[in-house]
């Protein structure tokens, strides 16, 4: 029910220490506002890593050869090692019932590429049908490359969008006309995008059984792709990435007589085992955050119990009188509480405001590595206020108590 002459109470205590009351309010206010703003960085860390990973399939797995470093079976150290077409079959037989899609990959060096007069400074990367899912392209204009293009290696390619706007502009359609690489035409059969950005459409692919016979690369590869099967959860996926990445090396270690501990001639990129240091690393962080929000708000509801210790200090002859004249004890609780809860629910909801405000407002626009868009769940943040205000009543409460078993003679003759 409501009381308007308790309301009246608490806002002529409020008005006769302002000065005391903001800080209280303030120190709470505070506690939200930075474990909220925490919490919003904490999210910001992880979609900016998430985003990081996303270049590329989640469970791709890169493979490119290196240079031994120690010496093997009679072999010197310092030699390079060679991918070949077999290494590629054989692993993906090998392996077969584990990989979702794979593609080897051949660059292409040393050529002119034109388009009419015009010189084209972009990349040739031979590679099959399945680079496209791989590499997390889609499709603008026209195909990507197909089983057919491998096996006729045929003298096709697919460019990217930033290579469409820049040669070919808005105006024109790419698709059906043809570019010169060292005076062998290749017909565009399609223009495709990348959720990486621009960096990553500023390459040319043609078919890697093309690419090798045309331009002298016999059965050599630069390295080779693969992507799993998707799993049921992140800890399942990640376990199956780092069993295929270790059969994987076995295999490629034993087929170039490579010592087992020489980690410099076959490299092998797992992001998803990047992905977990990283994911591990933001749960830490996370706690941490949070550690430190709890520990600031904690200050500030420590404040409100010592603030209101003062409150009833203060009013011990008022609360007497109110006793002699027959106010029950919980009336007595209820009074103190009332002001502990509505000064805490006060500057809480305002800090809960002005740094969600502020996230809306700057969050958008933060795009820093491994930081992006940071953000906090509403509902957490609103959880959190609630929790707050019952820390809040918690910390009146033994105040209140304290004043509730004043007795009233003593109440009577405090100064």
């Amino acid at each position: 029910m409501f009381d308007l002459e308790r309301w009246q109470e608490i806002f002529d205590t409020i008005r006769k220490n302002k000065l005391r009351t903001f800080l209280t309010g303030l120190s709470v206010a505070s506690g939200i506002f930075i474990l909220v703003i925490l919490l919003g960085f904490g999210q910001g860390m992880q979609n900016g890593i998430a985003n990081e990973f996303e270049e590329d399939a989640a469970t791709s797995v890169w493979v490119w050869p290196g240079v031994t470093t120690k010496e093997y079976k009679g072999l010197n150290p310092g030699r390079r090692i060679q991918l070949r077409n077999e290494n590629y079959e054989f692993a993906a037989n090998l392996l077969g019932d584990k990989i979702e899609n794979k593609s080897p990959r051949y660059f292409v060096r040393n050529v002119q590429v034109n388009y009419g007069k015009e010189s084209l400074a972009y990349g040739i990367q031979g590679v099959s049908s399945q680079f496209q899912f791989i590499e997390n392209e889609y499709m603008s204009k026209g195909r990507f490359l197909n089983y057919s293009d491998e096996k006729e290696k045929a003298k096709v390619a697919v460019i990217g969008n930033k290579i469409k706007r820049d040669i070919f502009k808005d105006t024109s359609d790419p698709v059906g006309q043809f570019i010169d690489i060292s005076g062998i035409p290749f017909k565009i059969i399609g223009v495709y995008g990348d959720v990486g950005g621009e960096r990553e459409e500023e390459r040319i692919f043609i078919p890697v059984s093309t690419a090798q016979q045309v331009f002298n690369g016999a059965d050599h590869i630069n390295n080779m792709a693969y992507t799993l099967p998707p799993a049921d959860d992140f800890e399942t996926a990640v376990a199956q990435s780092i069993q295929f990445t270790n059969q994987l090396r076995s295999y490629l270690l034993q087929a170039h007589t490579v010592a087992p501990d020489d980690t410099s001639a076959i490299q092998i990129w797992n992001p998803m085992e990047e992905a977990k240091r990283f994911y591990t690393l933001m749960s830490g962080i996370k706690f941490f955050f949070w550690f430190v929000g709890v520990c600031t708000i904690i200050a500030g509801v420590v404040g409100v119990s010592n603030i209101m210790l003062i409150v009833v200090k203060e009013r011990t002859r008022e609360i007497g009188i109110r006793k002699a004249l027959g106010a029950k004890p919980w009336s007595i609780v209820g009074m103190i509480l009332h002001e502990s809860i509505f000064v805490t629910a006060i500057a809480g909801f305002a800090g809960l405001i002005f740094s969600m405000g502020l996230l809306e407002l700057v969050g958008p626009h933060i795009e820093v590595d491994y930081i992006m868009n940071p953000s906090v769940d509403f509902n957490v943040a609103v959880t959190t206020v609630f929790v707050l205000i019952f820390a809040g009543a918690v910390a009146g409460f033994f105040p209140a108590w304290r004043a509730a078993r004043v007795h009233v003679i003593k109440a009577l003759k405090d100064e």
